[in-house]
């Protein structure tokens, strides 16, 4: 058996180990922290339980096409419920806007909104669940190590419907006038981390996910997914190692042979990084073998990084529902802000998720569990003062929502920001996402799932193919373990 060596125990690194353990591999993941899970790590604290990072579960096909290759399904780790409404938007004067399960209800919501946007609405989901299948079946799982890939006759022959070198934003406007509907389908493509005028059409796939496919939740929080991908780990014999942070990465004649921790020396036939590619790269290889240069890094584009604070509030919350936009601000100059000028934005959107409305068991009877989120540019300052000032101003804001006083009913707080990522995570520039995924960071465009100086030596995550989000980081799993089970056989 193949002695093969994960770093990092995220969505990543959990989902290869679970493939090559089941394809006959020694699987061993080393994880920095003392919980497994990356940025979908939990805590919990005065009774109540916070998810640290991922909050949306859409793209529910691609969680349980994974558990499939088990023989397995997600109801065997998880249970998982559609929420309904999925999520609701928050404009200026506090006009909110709700968006339901059922797709009959949301026709009659677009149509409410602007005439004759119903039939639009029916032909953009259309296009978007056209792009969404093609995507799954003939592009997101592929490895991106040839140009071949994207040479493909099917890819020829739909290339128009694709529409990969459209903007998202100008597709969105071709179909509807309405500024808040605009917003509404426009608003899914920030989990990529660019702004939509930067995004290929092509993405519109998001929106087919979130308004159509739904949006659901895992009872107990999204930190259940990672347990029961855990468990399934250990059921095919795959060893974790905890509060283990690797140092080294040792290679003799162009082949790593030994990861080096703080405390043991795990020798391996071969090594997968699913921690942040920059810091592997960076800080665990000598120069002479790394794939990039720190200019490289330096002119690609990375999504958010994010202000995040975790609170009990003691009492209900009037009007919040489980996923809460907060788009009461001008959203271009947000966008400009972070993208463009690289600032902490001066009058931000913010999101806000009440899971306490969903599930009693993440805070004390009574009371409310509150996630709240600022996207902000990697690399910003960070210091309790800046924390400060936008935790004021996002509980200012949600007052006067609620029309209610949240200020004095905090019982519990602690904020997440730039440089925790940078601390938990060696997440460079302190980013939450990964890499934005614009044109020219899309497929074959990312850093390489392999090192092209050492021969076992491989990538997976948020930072190589296919791109930022769970679900990507599921699929990059599997798209690495088939490459390795293709290049380094069990005789």
């Amino acid at each position: 058996m193949k002695k093969t060596t994960i770093i990092g125990g995220g969505f990543a690194g959990l989902s290869t180990a679970a493939q090559l353990a089941k394809r006959g591999y020694n699987v061993s993941i080393i994880e920095k922290n003392l919980q497994i899970g990356g940025r979908a790590r939990q805590f919990s604290s005065n009774d109540f339980i916070f998810d640290m990072g991922p909050s949306w579960y859409w793209m529910p096909d691609v969680f349980e096409k994974f558990f499939n290759q088990f023989n397995k399904s997600a109801s065997d780790y998880f249970d998982l419920i559609k929420l309904d409404p999925g999520f609701q938007m928050i404009f200026s004067n506090h006009e909110t806007i709700s968006i339901p399960a059922s797709y009959t209800k949301l026709e009659e919501l677009f149509e409410q909104i602007e005439p004759g946007s119903a039939n639009k609405l029916k032909k953009f989901m259309d296009e978007a669940k056209f792009k969404y299948e093609f995507s799954m079946d003939s592009l997101i799982y592929e490895p991106g190590i040839s140009f071949n890939e994207l040479f493909k006759k099917e890819i020829f022959k739909n290339l128009f419907k694709l529409q990969i070198f459209s903007s998202y934003k100008k597709h969105v406007a071709n179909y509807f006038k309405n500024k808040k509907i605009r917003t509404l389908l426009e608003f899914p493509v920030l989990f990529l981390g660019t702004a939509p005028k930067e995004t290929p059409a092509l993405y519109s796939l998001m929106a087919y996910s979130g308004f159509i496919q739904g949006t659901y939740y895992p009872m107990g929080g999204f930190h259940k997914v990672i347990d029961g991908m855990k468990k399934l780990c250990e059921e095919l014999g795959v060893k974790i190692h905890t509060n283990e942070d690797v140092q080294k990465i040792h290679i003799h004649n162009n082949k790593a042979y030994q990861i080096e921790t703080q405390t043991k020396k795990y020798e391996s036939d071969i090594i997968v990084a699913s921690a942040d590619y920059h810091h592997v790269e960076n800080k665990l290889l000598d120069k002479k073998y790394r794939n990039y240069s720190e200019k490289y890094w330096n002119k690609k584009i990375f999504s958010p990084s994010c202000l995040l604070f975790y609170l009990g509030i003691n009492k209900k919350l009037k009007k919040l529902i489980h996923h809460n936009l907060f788009f009461d601000a001008d959203i271009e100059q947000h966008i400009k802000d972070i993208y463009t000028d690289k600032n902490w934005p001066e009058n931000p959107l913010f999101y806000a998720c009440c899971p306490s409305k969903t599930d009693l068991t993440v805070a004390p009877e009574g009371q409310e569990n509150l996630f709240l989120l600022i996207p902000i540019s990697p690399g910003s300052n960070d210091n309790n003062h800046i924390r400060e000032k936008y935790f004021k101003l996002m509980i200012k804001r949600l007052e006067k929502y609620c029309g209610q006083n949240i200020m004095d009913a905090i019982i519990y707080k602690k904020s997440y920001c730039i440089n925790d990522f940078k601390n938990d995570y060696n997440a460079y520039k302190g980013n939450a996402y990964g890499l934005a995924n614009t044109l020219f960071q899309t497929a074959n465009f990312k850093p390489s799932i392999f090192n092209k100086n050492v021969s076992n030596l491989y990538y997976t995550g948020q930072l190589t193919v296919p791109g930022p989000g769970v679900p990507p980081s599921l699929i990059s799993g599997q798209v690495v373990a088939k490459l390795i089970a293709q290049k380094h056989k069990i005789k």
